[in-house]
């Protein structure tokens, strides 16, 4: 059944009369329910666009991760070059984090988020051109800016649901999107790069393979720009036209995050996980190959199970969060926030020392869960540091 709009003196400037779901007129018709198998619009639409340009944007990122050792050999690197270009990957999404957070409160989330993912497709595609450590380093950094769009994710789900359904909401897009980065693991090393071998040499095969990504990446990021909107009343544009949205300053909007010590309490701790689950994303297929003497097709298999985890562990994180939330307020956040992160250290202590590969995956799994847990939670909080600057404190803390 849908739920009528209520009517109101702005009526005439809601682009939608009816909803799909139930909303909160006092939270700017923001949903609150989510119903997983609705994809009308806005809410449930910008819902699945918000995770699954996330986990195509993943997808890109660490496309090529599985096949470093490929990249290395052909090359002639070293280790040390591999890890650069690791680093570099990484660099370039910070970079681009704390500046999308402030233009997601002036634009909104779908033109940026759109817009990213067609850009960092272009440095997917090419990076088979790359014959030094500083050309792989270099083209790592422009496709990690793929890895930014995370911040749209969750602005753009903050901005269709009610708090008390927005740890779900982050959690479950951001976690499906996270999954992006196990899917690839598996898909880039173990299906598509074997697939292309069997038509060419190695070499060949991990200069091309990438485009195959590249190319489902600027289809996305096209696509969702035509078939979304910003939030439950319109997009931004059309708001602030029939005056029934203020302009924000990105400047203003970046200022007040930013001081807010809050925000930077959540960055360190978003730090302890998300920064896990990079390194893990980026290392773990080359470490199982390593250490436990696997193929590259082996070895992206076992690593592609840290990001599997994402498709239950971030949106249960976050689900636990609200049901915290739900019987002793923020503490409640607070309190399961730092069980997950306790759990997660303790997790990769063992993880290191651990010398079995059917334990090291046991252990994988437990350590996958909590880290996606923290993930989940921590974005149960974002939402209630400053509400008008969501967008630069998700930037902020996801950086």
């Amino acid at each position: 059944m849908s739920a009528a709009v209520e009517q109101g003196k702005d009526y005439e400037f809601k682009k939608y009369k009816t909803y799909a779901l139930k909303v909160d007129p006092n939270q700017n018709d923001k949903a609150a329910e989510i119903k997983l198998c609705n994809f009308s619009r806005p809410h449930m639409r910008a819902f699945h666009c918000s995770w699954w340009t996330f986990f195509v944007a993943f997808f890109i990122w660490f496309a090529i991760a599985p096949l470093l050792p490929e990249v290395k050999d052909t090359l002639g690197i070293s280790k040390q070059d591999i890890w650069t270009s690791n680093i570099c990957s990484v660099a370039g999404t910070i970079v681009m984090r704390f500046v999308l957070g402030p233009l997601c409160d002036k634009f909104g989330a779908r033109i940026l988020m759109g817009c990213v993912l067609m850009g960092a497709s272009i440095p997917c595609a090419l990076i088979g051109l790359v014959n030094s450590a500083g050309a792989l380093a270099a083209t790592r950094f422009f496709i990690g800016l793929g890895g930014s769009t995370f911040v749209m994710c969750q602005y753009w789900s903050t901005s269709m649901f009610t708090k008390e359904v927005a740890g779900t909401a982050n959690a479950l897009v951001g976690g499906w999107g996270n999954l992006g980065g196990g899917v690839t693991q598996i898909v880039m090393g173990s299906v598509l790069f074997p697939l292309f071998k069997t038509g060419m040499s190695a070499e060949t095969a991990w200069r091309t393979v990438s485009i195959v990504p590249a190319c489902v990446g600027a289809l996305t990021g096209f696509t969702i720009l035509r078939i979304s909107d910003d939030c439950p009343k319109g997009n931004y544009k059309e708001m602030k036209q029939n005056g029934i949205m203020q302009e924000v300053s990105a400047s203003a909007s970046f200022r007040d995050g930013a001081l807010n010590f809050n925000t930077w309490l959540l960055f360190i701790q978003y730090g302890c996980c998300f920064g896990v689950e990079l390194t893990m994303n980026n290392a773990s297929a080359s470490y199982f190959k390593k250490e436990f003497e696997l193929n590259t097709e082996t070895a992206a298999a076992i690593a592609s199970i840290f990001g599997w985890m994402n498709l239950f562990a971030r949106g249960l994180g976050g689900f636990t969060s609200d049901k915290f939330n739900a019987k002793m307020g923020m503490r409640g956040r607070l309190i399961w926030q730092t069980v997950c992160l306790l759990i997660e250290g303790v997790m990769v202590l063992i993880f290191a020392q651990t010398k079995s590969l059917g334990l090291a995956i046991f252990i994988l799994v437990i350590f996958s869960s909590f880290v996606q847990a923290a993930e989940g939670s921590t974005y149960g909080i974002v939402p209630y540091v400053d509400p008008p600057s969501t967008g630069s404190i998700a930037g902020i803390v996801g950086a």
